[in-house]
């Protein structure tokens, strides 16, 4: 059923469109572009093989960000099938994750292409990527549930989830190294999981460097917490959103 699901809204979401799942890579692309002049030309961000580091972070950070951001409108986007008597609606928020894990994975290849370039080459640790993918997703689907439900009752919630990840992407080491935050503000910055994702990712793939076990198993805690609490709201929800559609 979620791959069904996924698989259909791929389809509606690129159809009639020329360039399809290129879409996937136009946007990371473009981010790439206008950041790497931002912080590499203006700012002289001075980071080791930039171009891969910064992709990596915009993968990496735009799969979270778009899976939230669309996991606000999950239900009023689909009244259709939460009308239907016996839907699984508690499969869509893992299906609008999957959707932005589909994106991912489709321009991933070009990051490679980016590491090929600057002479990175696969090793033992890649073994890990399976784990960090894992987390990662976890811990969407676990925020994915809440926000689902309480935009049914209250519209307010995207714009605010909007607002916050626009916001959050700044205070992310997207574009920038942990190394340029001042040692008194880090413990902050280390609050935001996804800090300890992205320098688990470029741990990785350009280090070739096991991810801190400690750190993942940490932010996997926190994802489990949030998809226990926040699939039993959306359950405990679920019955008052055909009427409050």
């Amino acid at each position: 059923m979620i791959v069904v699901l996924v698989d259909r809204d791929l389809k509606v979401l690129y159809k009639r469109s020329w360039l399809g799942l290129g879409w996937a890579l136009v946007t990371p692309l473009v981010q790439l572009l206008v950041f790497s002049l931002v912080f590499r030309r203006v700012l002289s961000v001075e980071v080791e093989n930039y171009a891969s580091f910064a992709f990596c972070g915009v993968l990496v950070w735009g799969w979270f960000q778009s899976a939230l951001t669309q996991s606000t409108g999950l239900i009023t986007g689909n009244s259709a099938l939460v009308r239907q008597p016996g839907f699984p609606v508690a499969l869509l928020p893992i299906v609008t994750v999957g959707v932005r894990f589909v994106h991912f994975l489709v321009a991933l290849p070009i990051l490679f292409a980016f590491m090929w370039f600057k002479g990175i080459q696969p090793g033992s640790a890649w073994l890990a990527l399976p784990l960090i993918a894992g987390v990662q997703f976890l811990l969407s689907v676990g925020l994915a549930y809440p926000l689902a439900a309480l935009n049914v009752s209250l519209r307010d919630t995207q714009h605010v989830v909007f607002v916050a990840l626009q916001m959050m992407m700044f205070l992310t080491p997207v574009f920038y190294s942990m190394d340029a935050v001042p040692p008194k503000l880090k413990p902050w910055f280390q609050l935001n999981p996804l800090v300890g994702l992205l320098e688990a990712w470029r741990e990785v793939l350009l280090n070739n460097r096991w991810p801190n076990p400690n750190t993942l198993l940490t932010i996997g805690l926190v994802g489990a917490g949030l998809l226990l609490f926040g699939r039993h709201l959306f359950v405990a929800q679920s019955h008052r959103f055909v009427d409050d559609l």
